[in-house]
């Protein structure tokens, strides 16, 4: 490994200890730093995977607890957002398995009762009300059965 990577590689290892970085992530950086040298970046993005400062499980794990419980987003949302970073199989699986059910349930629940008070009024507020929980990444079924509820 070189001088200029060596550097690149310590600043790297400085952002991985503040915050969760996925592999991907890293790599961009890396290539960006290194001006292009995919090789070089590849090199320091091994050597994080090596000292366990990236790990794509671990960051999966975060990432879906993140946005399940602030962002709000479903799980289908996050299995698209976790395959965009370049995280697949079991590890997003796994993610989504450390995701707490009746939590989830609950912020759908709450994101509806929100949005139901803008759409009550709205001859299509229930067709709204679906494609808005839709968009956040929920499955029907469990939009459907939420909807009900909260329209009745």
């Amino acid at each position: 490994m070189n001088d200029q990577a060596k550097k690149v590689l310590s600043r790297l290892q400085n952002l991985c200890a503040k915050q969760e970085c996925c592999s991907a992530d890293m790599m961009s950086k890396a290539t960006k730093a290194l001006d292009g040298d995919r090789a070089g970046a590849a090199e320091v993005v091994e050597a994080l995977i090596k000292e366990k400062y990236v790990d794509d499980a671990r960051y999966a794990a975060a990432f879906a607890r993140e946005k399940a419980a602030i962002t709000g987003w479903g799980p289908v949302k996050i299995r698209f957002a976790l395959a965009a970073k370049g995280i697949k199989g079991d590890a997003v699986t796994e993610a989504l398995e450390e995701i707490d059910g009746g939590r989830a349930e609950e912020k759908l629940r709450k994101l509806l009762e929100s949005k139901w008070k803008t759409l009550a009024d709205d001859p299509q507020g229930k067709l709204k009300l679906i494609k808005f929980a839709l968009s956040r990444g929920y499955e029907y079924d469990q939009i459907k059965s939420a909807v009900e509820d909260i329209t009745a």
